[in-house]
């Protein structure tokens, strides 16, 4: 133990929670085997601690300290519930038994140290719609509120909560196993994860509506996920998506005008990207390359990575990004890795070839509720000089932005033209 007054354990609580909440947690889940329960359990242990820790200091190991309270409270709890309760009496028994078959047990030498990557898979099982991983992620893995999941979502706060309501309902009654899945299901279960980890990161970089280009707070916590991924699972599109996510985000203070308008790439004032960033993220998308076994997300970071080293606009290197494109088109054939492969093909072959492959695109369907197609047609119409029909493309993509500030740079695009 070491000795602390009021204040001074106070401050060392504060800084615990802030460090340590989300560890304590995803080691309750695994012992207590209950959402729910795990996190009574650790109120229990930060009210214990408040009441303890200024007379009795704060102990060595306050993580390990904080584990065992809360476990000790949950159990009292279901304890006393047993009277009136027979499902709370059968719950504490396998909870002890758990806790002594994880005592006792050895560790298999293959097992993925921490308890939050357990939290991180269950909250992300593919039982659960897209819209409760995130939401449960957020909460859980990351300690937001949901009144701050609901600002980012643009949502109302009790619609979040009876999502994550209903997602953690899902989990107990389908007994959705607090684990992570075996070598031979993770490269499936990662891709849904890292799936999570981009929703949230790609909400962030570019908001899908409201009136700011990005929302700082969405992007670090999704970097934030995804360096505790590759500490915890380093495999090669843990990287990827780490590289993709530093690469983008290092670009953010150049998005935006003075105004708070759009900058689009070839515009950004190249000296305002974050070049520590685009360091890290490069030498990652070096590491994943290297391993041969890498996939979507390092080769869009590989795309991200040609673009940070360029100088200028015009010192980028399109037939390489094509190329990255071409490889990346194999490996994911969506139509939106189309549309900005054609928009690269324009920017290395000139805007009449760029054209003719978004105007096919276009005519297959599938991007006709896109604003970004109707927008990279509008722009390349431009650019050929075909003024009348690159306002009708800017006028349908306006039609269909949601983002303040996507709108305000189309409507002065189509006050240029006229």
């Amino acid at each position: 133990m070491v000795a602390a007054g009021d204040e001074g354990a106070r401050a060392a609580i504060e800084a615990v929670y802030r460090v340590e909440s989300r560890r304590v947690l995803a080691t309750l889940v695994r012992l207590l085997g209950d959402l729910e329960l795990a996190e009574e359990a650790l109120h229990e242990g930060f009210a214990a601690a408040l009441a303890r820790w200024p007379a009795e200091g704060v102990p060595a190991s306050p993580r390990a300290w904080l584990v065992s309270a809360g476990r000790f409270r949950a159990l009292d709890a279901l304890r006393s519930r047993a009277r009136l309760d027979a499902r709370s009496g059968e719950l504490a028994r396998r909870i002890e038994a758990r806790a002594a078959e994880a005592s006792g047990g050895a560790v298999e030498p293959d097992e993925l140290p921490d308890d939050r990557l357990r939290l991180v898979f269950t909250c992300c099982h593919p039982a659960l719609t897209p819209d409760a991983q995130v939401a449960l992620t957020l909460r859980e893995v990351c300690g937001l509120a949901t009144e701050e999941i609901a600002r980012a979502f643009l949502a109302a706060p009790p619609a979040i909560a009876q999502r994550i309501v209903r997602a953690k309902a899902k989990i107990r009654d389908a007994r959705i196993p607090y684990e992570v899945p075996s070598r031979a299901e993770l490269p499936e279960r990662l891709a849904a994860v890292l799936g999570v980890v981009y929703l949230v990161f790609n909400e962030g970089y570019s908001a899908s509506s409201g009136d700011d280009v990005t929302r700082p707070d969405l992007t670090g916590e999704a970097i934030r996920l995804g360096r505790l991924l590759l500490e915890l699972l380093p495999e090669p599109e843990v990287l990827g998506v780490l590289a993709l996510m530093l690469l983008h985000e290092s670009r953010r203070a150049a998005r935006t005008g003075p105004g708070g308008e759009l900058v689009l790439l070839e515009a950004q004032d190249r000296s305002r990207w974050d070049r520590a960033l685009v360091g890290e993220g490069a030498a990652l998308v070096e590491r994943a390359l290297r391993s041969r076994r890498f996939g979507p997300y390092t080769l869009q970071a590989a795309i991200a990575a040609v673009h940070a080293e360029a100088q200028s606009a015009a010192e980028t290197d399109w037939a390489q990004i094509v190329g990255l494109y071409d490889v990346l088109l194999h490996v994911e054939p969506t139509p939106v890795v189309e549309l900005n492969r054609a928009v690269a093909v324009a920017m290395r072959d000139g805007p009449e070839r760029g054209l003719a492959l978004v105007d096919a695109l276009l005519a297959r369907g599938e991007l006709r509720g896109y604003h970004l197609a109707h927008a990279a047609r509008a722009d390349l119409l431009r650019r050929l000089g075909r003024a009348a029909e690159a306002r009708e493309a800017y006028a349908r993509a306006l039609a269909l932005a949601r983002q303040g500030p996507e709108r305000r740079f189309l409507e002065r695009r189509l006050r240029e033209l006229a």
